[in-house]
Order: C-alpha cells, then structure tokens, then sequence
C-alpha cells in the first residue's frame, strides 16, 4: 500500500512540475565477477555505494544547447541519476552481467538524448556493456552500445561520455554533440608523453623497437623496424615504456612474469572468456615444453624422433609426465585449468589432438597429390603463381648476388608433361610455380650460420586434365661459397619410382619446400599481411573516426583483441629470443627479413581479385562470375574465397551508399580524410609516397577499401590460420625448420640416408623439443574462444539505429548460410579432388561459422588470435 501511495504522490509531483521520468537499464559486469581474488574491490565499491559515492549518469540532450558562458557549444546536460540496487547485484542477464536500474528526470528542455556522462566513484572499475532508455517521449526506446571499461573518476581527465547507436557523418552531426563528438576524439589521440597505464584510454603509435632486449646482451639485440628505408614497418601501439639502459632508441621490455600487463587501451584487452581460453592452453603449452624433463621423457637419443611413429605417439597415447614437472603448477594453478593437461583419471599425460592430416591416413601426407594441393587448399594458398616464362628468372641485382636464373631445364619438365612441350605448357596456361628463390636467398647465408640449414626453392607444377596439381621439379639454392657475387649453387630434384633412393631423396627435396613454405607463411601471409598490416588502421579509426562514424561502426567489429594478441606476440612470440625465432627457419633474423619483404606490399593488391589477377591465377572474364574465370577451376581457397569477397564488397556498399549519396560526401567528410591520411602517412608512413593509395575522392574508393581492411581482419586471417594445427600440428607434414643440408653422394650422411631414409628425413626436419614448442604454440593459436564473433554477426543486435543498414547486415548474414551451404556440398562432390584430398581433410577454412575449440573451420569478424 505504501509502495502504491508513492508512485502516485512521484507521479503528481512530476505532473506539476511538468516533467517526466525516464527509466533505463544498464548493462554491466563488474570487476569482482571478472576478477575471484578482488574481494577488496568488491567490499569497498559497496562500502563506496554505502556512503553515497555511487554511480551517477547525465542525459545529454542532442537537440538542445547547455546556457550560459564557458560552455560552448554543448548539448544540454540533464540531472545526476544513479544505479539503483549496485549492493545486490542487480538483475543476471547472463553469466557474469548484471542489468540495474537507473530512474533520470526529464523534461522538453533536453528533449531527445544523444549521449550521456557517466562517472564511477567506486573504488574499481567496471565493463560497461548497454544502456536503454525506455519510452523517451516522441522516440520509443533509445539505445546507447558501450561496451567499454569505466574506471574511477579520478582516473579521467574528462568525464566519460558515450552516444546513442545514431550514426551521423560529421557535417550531419547536431550541433549539441559536435563539442563531445570532438572532444571525444582528442582523449584518444593523447598528448604522445608519458608511459601509458591501464585505465588510459589512448591510441598512439610507435616503432617494432621493443622486439630486441639490449640489456640482456648483444644476442638479444634486434633492428628497429619501421621508420626507415632499410628496415620499414607498420606501426604498432605505443606503450610509452622507457627506454632501456644500453640502447636509447630500444624500449625497455617487460619481464616475462608481466606479459599479460603489456600496455593497450584497456577496451582491447581480451574479454574474461577468451583470457581464461588463451590461459589454459598458455598454461598448457608451459607444461608441454619444458625442456630439461621431457628430454628424460624419450629414449635413446634424446632431441629426436627415431620414425613417425614415435612422432604419432604424441597423439595416440602420450607421454607420461613426471610428478615434478607438475608439482609447482599444481600448488599455483586453479584446478579447473588443469583439466586441459591432465587425463580425467588422474594420469598426467603429454597428449595433443590428433591433427587432421594424418587422422584418415596418417602416410598419404607424403603423397605428391597432396604435397601440392595444400598449395591450393592448405594454410598458405595464396603464394603459388601461374608459370608465364621460362626458365623462371630472379629480379636480385646480379651486380651483388651473380646470376640467380633458374637451372630447371626443359628436359626436366617434359617427360612428365603428358606429350605436351614446355613452351606449349605455358601457352595453355597449365604450368604453375611455387618461388621462395628471391624471398629468401639474400638471407640464406646468415640463416644458414645458425643452426638452420635450408635452401632457397623453387617447384614447379603442372595443371593435370583431372584438375590436380602434380609436382614436376624442385629446385634448390645455397650461395656460392667463395661469395655472392659468384651466384647460387643450385641443383633439380624431380619425382622418382616409390621405394628408389631417389624417391627417398624427392621426398627430402619436398620437405626443404615445406619449410619455406612453413616459415613465410608464418611470418609473411599470417602475421605481416593481417596481425602487423591491420593494428595502424586500429589506431587510426580509434584517432581520427568517432564513435558516431558510419565507418567507425561498420568497421569496429572487425578490430577486436587485434591490438591485445599482436602485443603478446611482441612480449612473448616475435621477440628476440622468443618462441618464433626459436620454431621457424630464419631464426634471429624472422622478424628482420619480414620487414624487408614488406617493401613488396601494397595495399590494392590485398584485394582477392587483383592477387589473383595478379599471380596468374584468374584472368578477367565478363561472361564468369564476378568477371574472373579461375585458371585452376578447383582452387578451394579462391572459389570459396571469392564468394566471401563478393559478399562482404555487397554488404559495404549497400551499408556505405546508404550514408554517401555522392562522391563529394566522402571527399568532404573531414573525419574520414583525417582518417584515411593518418593510415597512409603514420601507420604505414614508410609507403607514405607510393602511388598505388587510393585516394578517397570517391564512394568506390571507400567501398573498395572497407572491404580490403574486412577481407584481411577476417577471411584472409582465417585461412591462414584456423587451419595450422591440423595442417601443421603434424610436423613432418609442414615442418618449420631444417638442421642438415640435402646429403651428398659419397658422404657417410648420405650412405645413413640409404640405410634409413625416415630417420634422415626426422634427422632434418625441427627436432623433438622445437616440435613440441611449435605444435603447442599452433595449437593456441588455431583454437576458437568460447566468446568468438563471426563474420555476419555482431555482438549486440542495436549496434545502430539506421533499418536499412540493419536491413543489408541481415541480407548479408543470409548470403554467408547460402554460402556454407555451398561449401558443404563442393566438399562432397568426388569430381573435386582438391577440396578433400589424399588425406581426406575437407577444405572449411572459410566456412563463415564454427563452434569453439579446434575446429578448422569459421571465419572470426577479426584477427582475435
């Protein structure tokens, strides 16, 4: 009764004063739910609360401009409102997030709300996810997306301040909110001092110059990367870390202890769920590789594989671990964690899953057939090019490296063309290569004085009637001994019957290929062309486009944790020392040699069609699909890669022409310019003057390279990885490194060769402790989180006001089902042979949705791992 008699006297005095109460609801998780341990934060934010320091909100009116001097020209700013009920928790919503209440006065004088200031006087920060205003007079409910961390006020300077879901370009903006929309974007951008903390909330960029660890010794020192000629980069985000003690130019590096408090802007940090994912296989992988005990774990010789059983073993029955290897884990780690290393009764095992390639077959990897299939549907298909000359020629100086043309000859290729000649090979388009040649002999001779042993290679292929590839010669390259002026040392490998030494020697020739092909996929297709090539456009629409942008909306999807893995990878992946130089053939010179073969990318041809245009692989055609015929009709990655390119280009330009009806819309959108013109002369300032930018003049230009920044954050990215642990989780298919050269005639190597051909091939390929590393690494990085969001999806269903861009996602997520649908039937068509293979592992890289874990398969919005 009571209770009754209130809301009454609350509605007649709202009556007579003539105003109105909004109610909303707030969606938050607060840090104790994310975070076990803070019963300190828990206990004084509900002492805070208790005491009347709570959370207050402010409409801010979008119509209507606040009075008086000093102001501006700023939108009306309401009454303080507070949570309701933040000691009880609030309403679940799901596990972890709370919905409260919040009541706010209302009146015609701040009409409709565009924004509202938030502040946090608890003592710890909370993950702000939504905001609801219920029934706003003449608008029905309002919808503000935050998903942001807000940290006690003190922490700001500038009140937090968040918009409604409305996009508006910034000539469109009311002018209540063009102050904030402003102000807003100055907080990000900082003022480039000091070194940046957890609750900060800037982007800013930085040299790689945090690679190296100078104080650690002259072995651990690493080139800047970035901001010169002779080594350029994208930029990275900047931590502001002091420099260290023996190398001012070099950024001090955290110890390994503090790798997860490696600085970006809090927002990018990884959600608990994916955190907890990345811990447990993290942890996981620790366990699997600490050296001194597992080299007690194997037989006889220790560092090696004797056959591929022993390297089978890994995942059919495992390694029992000693007690102590787990003793300290086990008194430090919660329990839960530890279900993902040990066996559910209690034996401790070394067991990995069993990696696809061999799961069908576990010998057909070994197989010609699939050898160059995975070059059309494996974790790399996106270097093999169409043969267009012959022999194959090198564009290195001559002046420094002597001559480099290519030693295959004709009379290599021709017994095995089905009749055909080389010259009529090539006219019919059915010759294709493989060319690591001038990617990696500048670097041979330093790579090869550490422990690698490798060569640079070039295969070449023929397109066969029944659409395979069928592998023709190999050949393989060292520099001259006497110097590079004097040229290569090359020599042609080619098939041989099975059970010859020769054979034995082919399939040797082929491994060296894979390890090319192994490390430039992973330092150049996987981390250059999506990890490294996407963080500067993070930075920048962070910097330069508002929340209230179009673009910053349609593209924010497409950024997340892109900032957070590329900075643990810095600590812990990339770095000198780390676990890449440590796996991959390059060794201390991996992240050196991808910065100079950066000097060959360009960002048009990151476009799906002009790759493929460009390495011969497609030719224009109006009367195909999209205009472009394929040159191998059964290219899994481009057929499907295609469909997806076209649907993402489909669904930008209807989302983009929506809110540019004329070309002179883009080229006058300061935001965008500012956007666009950052990206091109900071985060890729090293190419700041090469002619192939677009210039943002027009709508084309905008459509164009949304889809770029799209097709790179999320297909490319997914087919380049997703699929490592069950490609590359076996290591003799796609071995890392190489430690012996090619055995030569004559040698007693070679007369071991003879005797026992597998166990020179596991001889030299990476060695058991360097596999374990490498397959526990891949195995992290191709497992989907829990929290994953995937291409056509979007983490809250009112990302924006507008229905005809609502209307076009939706259209767009149709396209995507229709386009699984597709895939689900090509892998079952038998007339397809390179879809599934001898190994019998259907091609779903991008097969847009998955279900967590290690799936192979799914095509996450960003490059999230």
């Amino acid at each position: 009764m009571l209770e009754w008699i209130g809301k009454v006297l609350t509605g007649m005095c709202a009556k007579r004063s003539n105003k109105r109460i909004i109610r909303g609801k707030l969606v938050l998780m607060k840090k104790n739910v994310l975070d076990l341990n803070d019963f300190t934060a828990s206990f004084l934010d509900d002492l805070h609360e208790f005491l009347g320091r709570r959370v207050s909100l402010h409409l801010i009116s979008a119509l209507h401009l606040q009075p008086g001097e000093g102001n501006g020209l700023k939108g009306k700013v309401g009454k303080p409102a507070y949570l309701e009920n933040w000691i009880t928790t609030g309403t679940l919503v799901t596990a972890g997030e709370s919905m409260f209440q919040v009541t706010f006065e209302w009146d015609e004088e701040i009409g409709i709300p565009g924004a509202f200031l938030i502040k946090n006087n608890h003592h710890s920060e909370f993950y702000l996810r939504t905001l609801t205003l219920e029934d706003v007079p003449g608008q029905g409910d309002i919808h503000f997306v935050c998903n942001s961390w807000v940290y006690p006020a003190h922490k700001y300077k500038n009140d937090r301040v968040f918009f409604s879901n409305k996009a508006y370009l910034p000539r469109e903006t009311p002018e209540a909110l063009l102050k904030y929309r402003e102000e807003e974007l100055e907080n990000l951008r900082g003022d480039g001092r000091g070194e940046l903390q957890e609750w900060d909330r800037v982007y800013d960029y930085a040299y790689y110059n945090d690679l190296g660890d100078p104080d650690k010794g002259p072995d651990y020192a690493r080139p800047i990367l970035g901001g010169s000629s002779e080594y350029p980069y994208p930029r990275r985000g900047r931590t502001g870390r002091p420099p260290s003690k023996s190398d001012p130019n070099t950024e001090s590096r955290l110890s390994l202890a503090m790798s997860l408090n490696i600085y970006v802007p809090r927002d990018e940090r990884f959600g608990h769920l994916k955190l907890a994912d990345f811990l447990a296989y993290a942890l996981k992988s620790i366990v699997q590789v600490l050296k001194p005990e597992l080299e007690s774990l194997f037989d006889s010789t220790p560092n090696e594989f004797d056959s591929f059983e022993d390297v089978i073993k890994l995942y059919e029955g495992g390694i029992k671990v000693p007690e102590g290897i787990l003793k300290d884990i086990r008194d430090n780690i919660h329990a839960e964690l530890l279900k993902e290393i040990l066996r559910t009764d209690g034996e401790p095992l070394l067991k990995f899953p069993k990696p696809l390639v061999i799961k069908e077959d576990e010998f057909a990897w070994r197989t010609d057939e699939e050898f160059a299939r995975e070059m059309l549907a494996g974790t790399n298909p996106i270097m093999i090019e169409r043969l267009q000359e012959f022999p194959p020629t090198s564009k290195l100086d001559p002046k420094v490296y002597g001559e480099q043309s290519s030693t295959i000859t004709k009379e290599h290729l021709e017994i095995n063309l089905n009749g055909l000649t080389v010259d009529e090979a090539i006219r019919r388009k059915k010759l294709f290569i493989l060319d690591y040649h001038d990617a990696l002999y500048p670097y041979l001779r330093r790579i090869n004085s550490t422990s690698t042993k490798t060569y640079a290679s070039r295969t070449i292929l023929f397109l066969q009637d029944i659409g395979t590839l069928k592998p023709l010669a190999i050949e393989l390259s060292k520099p001259h001994p006497h110097g590079d002026q004097f040229g290569a040392i090359s020599k042609v490998y080619m098939p041989a019957e099975e059970g010859s030494v020769e054979h034995s020697i082919w399939q040797l020739a082929k491994a060296y290929v894979a390890v090319n092909d192994s490390g430039y996929h992973e330092l150049i297709s996987h981390w250059l062309r999506t990890h490294a090539t996407i963080e500067p456009i993070v930075i920048a629409t962070n910097r330069q486009l508002s929340a209230l942008h179009p673009i910053h909306k349609l593209l924010l999807p497409h950024f997340r944790d892109t900032m957070n893995i590329n900075a643990f990878a810095r600590q812990i992946l990339i770095n000198g020392g780390g676990i890449l130089e440590t796996t991959v053939f390059p060794s201390k010179y991996s992240m050196e040699m991808s910065s100079v073969l950066y000097k060959n990318w360009t960002f048009p041809d990151q476009a799906l069609p002009t790759d493929l245009l460009k390495r011969g692989m497609a030719v224009e055609d109006p009367s195909s699909q999209h205009g472009l015929r394929l040159l191998i009709e059964d290219y899994p990655f481009a057929v499907d890669g295609l469909e997806i390119w076209f649907a993402i280009k489909t669904w930008v330009s209807d989302y983009c022409s929506f809110y540019y009806k004329t070309d002179n819309m883009v080229s006058n959108d300061s935001e965008l310019q500012s956007w666009w013109k950052e990206i091109k002369e900071v985060g890729h300032g090293d190419k700041k003057d090469a002619p192939w930018w677009p210039l943002m003049q027009t709508l084309e230009d905008l459509i164009e390279t949304c889809t770029i920044i799209i097709w790179l954050a999320s297909a490319l990215h997914a087919a380049t990885n997703f699929g490592q642990y069950h490609y590359s989780g076996f290591n003799p298919n796609r071995p890392s490194l190489s430690r012996r050269f090619m055995p030569e005639m004559g040698t007693s190597e070679y007369d071991e060769f003879v005797r026992d051909p597998d166990k020179t091939y596991l001889r030299t390929i990476t060695a058991q402790f360097q596999t374990l590393l490498g397959i526990s690494l891949i195995e992290i990085l191709s497992r989907h989180s829990t929290d994953e969001v995937y291409l056509g999806q979007r983490d809250t269903a009112k990302w924006t006001s507008d229905a005809e861009p609502l209307e076009a996602f939706d259209k767009f997520g149709r396209k995507l089902v229709e386009i699984e649908r597709r895939i689900t039937i090509m892998n079952g068509d038998r007339r397809l042979r390179n879809r599934v293979g001898p190994v019998k592992l259907p091609y779903t890289l991008l097969y847009p949705t998955s279900k967590s874990g290690l799936t192979g398969m799914g095509i996450p919005n960003s490059v999230a791992i």
